[in-house]
């Protein structure tokens, strides 16, 4: 999502659910931070949870030239 309106969108429903200062910032926050992790892939397609996946050492490939 477009941070623009990520921003929009959490500085709404934080005026909007907030009561006072800190709870309308703290509110901001989770909204902003939740509309950031909702279009990420899964993670178990990265393999953080089984362990497979992506590698983080590369693999050397050999090329033979005739």
């Amino acid at each position: 999502m477009n941070n623009f309106f990520k921003t929009i969108i959490a500085g709404y429903g934080a005026k909007k659910l907030g009561g006072g200062c800190f709870s309308t910032i703290l509110i901001f926050i989770v909204i902003y931070w939740a509309l950031g992790t909702c279009n990420r892939p899964a993670q178990q397609d990265r393999g953080y949870r089984t362990g497979t996946g992506m590698h983080t050492t590369p693999v050397k490939t050999e090329v033979h030239h005739s």
